[in-house]
């Protein structure tokens, strides 16, 4: 319960996604740090003997965790050995109701986290465990938890915490694959970036890096209301009818003066915006220009 304290303290701020830096440095607890990740996906840390206080998983790691489709989670066993500690471990947390820390790498050195999230099903034939979230619990003197959540709630909930992993998954490859900067401006500001879709989520886009613009807000709100269009092959232009209005500095400076600018693009190659989705959003900017 201290742990989540501490999240809950800490996370919001940084939009759920922290350091590996803030996660070993842990928070203190009874004069000790608290460390919250470590080299294994399932991790105790020193001060505790049996169940883990986290889980994790890692880019490109041999072990299969898996989203699925009735919104739960599947998260692997360490290695094959069935009565393995770490195992053992998250079983007991699966007969006490004992709530864990979710961690995601989304990219390396970075983690979206979400609690409380609760074992709820063992396949030891298929080295699986099941994970769901619910955020029905207190931090109450006697660090009891209320009763369980319903099905249908512990469904809605776990669905929220894949919706934010892949909305933060998204921005993070975005803004890494264009360093930290508007594609448009170059305005370096982390806090004022936004990863723009192309193609809207609403719309069925994919939460992909080629789907992806990092865009500060100004610009990125400019080209979702068509005042900036992208041409397929990365030409900035801006509707015509803004180019001949006047106004402060930043409709000269912000806006006008972006007009025929080339994007500034990945350094992979494999990462540039797609260019069959930014023709479907040129030519809605063509029309509405």
């Amino acid at each position: 319960m201290a742990a989540f304290e501490w999240l809950q303290q800490v996370a919001p701020a940084k939009d759920f996604v922290l350091d590996w830096k803030d996660l070993t440095t842990g928070f203190k607890y009874m004069g000790e740090s608290i460390i919250l990740i470590g080299a294994r996906g399932i991790w105790k840390p020193k001060q505790i003997k049996s169940i883990p206080i986290s889980i994790t998983s890692v880019q490109k790691s041999v072990y299969q965790d898996k989203i699925l489709d009735d919104n739960t989670m599947h998260y692997s066993y360490r290695g094959e050995n069935i009565m393995h500690s770490d195992n053992v471990g998250l079983r007991e947390a699966m007969h006490s109701k004992i709530p864990l820390i979710y961690l995601h790498q989304i990219w390396k050195g970075k983690y979206f986290v979400a609690w409380p999230m609760f074992i709820i099903g063992d396949e030891p034939n298929k080295l699986l465990f099941t994970v769901r979230a619910d955020s029905n619990y207190t931090l109450q003197d006697s660090n009891m938890l209320e009763e369980p959540a319903t099905p249908y709630r512990q469904q809605y909930q776990t669905r929220e915490v894949l919706v934010r992993l892949h909305q933060r998954s998204f921005r993070e490859g975005v803004l890494h694959a264009y360093r930290e900067h508007c594609a448009i401006c170059k305005l370096k500001h982390r806090e004022l970036l936004d990863a723009a879709h192309i193609i809207p989520d609403s719309e069925g886009g994919k939460p992909e890096i080629p789907n992806g613009l990092s865009l500060c807000k100004i610009h990125h709100a400019a080209f979702d209301q068509h005042i900036i269009g992208i041409s397929p092959d990365y030409n900035i232009e801006v509707r015509q009818d803004i180019l001949h209005e006047i106004d402060g500095p930043m409709l000269k400076y912000g806006i006008q003066a972006v007009n025929n600018q080339k994007l500034i693009l990945p350094r992979s190659t494999i990462l540039h915006p797609n260019k069959a989705y930014l023709d479907v959003r040129y030519k809605r900017f063509k029309a509405a220009g």
